[in-house]
């Protein structure tokens, strides 16, 4: 003996059982989440690896929105230009490499608390003399953020 369904019984069975077509995008967005706060906590940690013992001023922080380059000295009086050892007379050439035609990039003088004032200036003549214009240095500020007052040179 056959049972049939009546048609209205058979399409709800139907549609009881069909595959969901919508994607759930919560646990995307939770990796998301959770990505963008290691990126916050991260970066700030990125800017630049040698480690340098910055003079502490009231210098206001300097916004910007391109990268500037960073040439740093440190306590023994090593030259690093982002985070590679260079020696000063290969400086002023890299930088020109680096940057092209564009002085007016901005580079970021960092020196060590207790180097010589003398060798944070010789590598300030170096960038000077490469024909770059907008030169900083940096310091930390009272708060321990990094601040940079800008030293822009009129050209002659």
């Amino acid at each position: 003996m056959a049972v049939s369904m009546p048609r209205a019984e058979r399409r709800a069975r139907r549609a009881r059982h069909r595959p969901m077509s919508d994607i759930n995008v919560t646990p995307m967005v939770d990796v998301m989440l959770v990505l963008l706060v290691i990126f916050m906590i991260t970066a700030p940690l990125l800017t630049v690896g040698v480690p340098i013992d910055l003079p502490r001023t009231k210098a206001a922080i300097i916004p910007g929105q391109d990268e500037p380059l960073t040439v740093s000295v440190d306590a023994e009086g090593r030259v690093y230009l982002q985070e590679t050892e260079i020696e000063l007379g290969a400086l002023a050439p890299r930088l020109v490499a680096i940057a092209g035609n564009n002085p007016d990039v901005r580079i970021f003088v960092r020196g060590d608390r207790a180097i010589n004032y003398g060798r944070v200036m010789q590598v300030m003549g170096s960038v000077n003399d490469a024909g770059f214009k907008r030169v900083g240095l940096v310091t930390e500020s009272q708060g321990g953020a990094l601040s940079a007052p800008s030293v822009e040179k009129k050209a002659q």
